[in-house]
C-alpha cells in the first residue's frame, strides 16, 4: 500500500520558493528581457505605463520585476514564504524602496485578502492556481481584483487524462519524502535530457541552442523548471474549453489563448472583464 495515501494534500506541498531561491542566483538581463517580452506579447501592448499589476503567486519575482520595468505599479504576493523572500530580493536588487512595488505574503484561497487588495488593470497568475490545492476556488478568487475593462492573464495545466493522473502520482510521491524524491529525480531527469537530445537530432540542432531558445521564450532555468515540474504538488488540470466556459459565464471575455496542444503543459489565457 502507498504510504502517502493517508497524508493530506496540504501536508504534501512542493516548496516552490526553495527552488526559486536557487534560480535567483542565475537571474540576468537576458532572463529579465525574456520575461518582459512574454508579457507584452501575451497582452499585445508595448509597455505597461500607468497600469496596476497584481502578481498572484509571484514565485521568483521575475514576472513582477518584468511588469515593474515595463512601467506598471506592482503588487506581488505568494503563499510560500521562500517565494516571498525571492520576490523581495529582486525588488531590493532592482527597485529598492520603490513604493510602486509592494511584496506581501498571502493566499489566493483567502477571499477576504483579495477583496481588500482593491482593483487592478492586470491580474496575472502564471502556473499557480493549479497548485493551490483548490483550483476552482482559486480561479474564482482570481476574478475578484480585476477591474472592469481589465485583464486576467492565467496559465493552467492542460488535462491529458491518463497522463495527467500519472504525473499527479509522480508529484505526490516526490513530495512524500527524500527517498522517493531522489529516486524520481534520478529516474526522470536523464529521461528529460535523452528525450530532448532525440528531438535535437531530428531538428538538427544542438543542446545549447535548444536551451538558449528555452530561456528566450520563458526567461527560466530549464533545471529549475524540471524540478518545478517533478515536484509541483498539489496538481490539478483542466481542459482549455472548461476554463473558457467558466470565465465567459462570469462576465469575462476570452481575448487570447495560447494552447499547449497535445503536450503536458500550460494553456495560457488572457481574459477581458466586461
Amino acid at each position: 500500500m502507498d504510504s502517502t495515501k493517508n497524508l493530506k494534500t496540504a501536508d504534501l506541498r512542493f516548496e516552490f520558493g526553495k527552488n526559486w531561491s536557487r534560480f535567483l542566483q542565475a537571474i540576468n538581463e537576458e532572463k529579465i528581457t525574456a520575461a518582459e517580452r512574454s508579457l507584452v506579447e501575451m497582452l499585445e501592448v508595448e509597455n505597461l505605463d500607468g497600469k496596476s499589476f497584481l502578481d498572484i503567486g509571484s514565485g521568483s519575482g521575475l514576472s513582477s520585476l518584468a511588469a515593474r520595468r515595463l512601467g506598471a505599479r506592482v503588487y506581488s504576493f505568494d503563499y510560500d514564504p521562500h517565494s516571498v523572500e525571492c520576490t523581495a530580493e529582486l525588488r531590493r536588487r532592482y527597485f529598492s524602496d520603490d513604493p510602486a512595488w509592494i511584496v506581501d505574503q498571502g493566499s489566493v484561497l483567502d477571499k477576504e485578502y483579495l477583496e481588500n487588495l482593491g482593483k487592478f488593470d492586470i491580474v496575472y497568475s502564471w502556473g499557480v492556481l493549479h497548485h493551490s490545492g483548490a483550483m476552482w476556488q482559486a480561479l474564482a478568487n482570481a476574478m475578484i481584483p480585476v477591474r472592469e475593462g481589465g485583464n486576467l492573464l492565467i496559465a493552467i495545466y492542460n488535462d491529458q487524462g491518463f497522463k495527467s493522473r500519472f504525473w499527479r502520482s509522480v508529484k505526490r510521491n516526490y513530495c512524500s519524502g527524500p527517498i522517493k524524491k531522489t529516486l524520481i529525480i534520478t529516474l526522470f531527469v536523464p529521461a528529460f535530457i535523452l528525450g530532448g537530445a532525440s528531438v535535437d537530432v531530428v531538428k538538427k540542432r544542438n543542446l545549447t541552442k535548444r536551451y538558449t531558445e528555452y530561456k528566450k521564450h520563458r526567461g527560466m532555468s530549464v533545471w529549475n523548471d524540471w524540478l518545478d515540474w517533478l515536484g509541483g504538488y498539489p496538481f490539478e488540470v483542466a481542459k482549455p474549453e472548461e476554463i473558457v466556459d467558466y470565465y465567459e459565464s462570469r462576465s469575462f471575455r476570452l481575448q487570447k489563448i495560447k494552447p499547449c496542444g497535445r503536450k503536458m503543459g500550460n494553456n495560457e489565457f488572457v481574459f477581458f472583464k466586461i
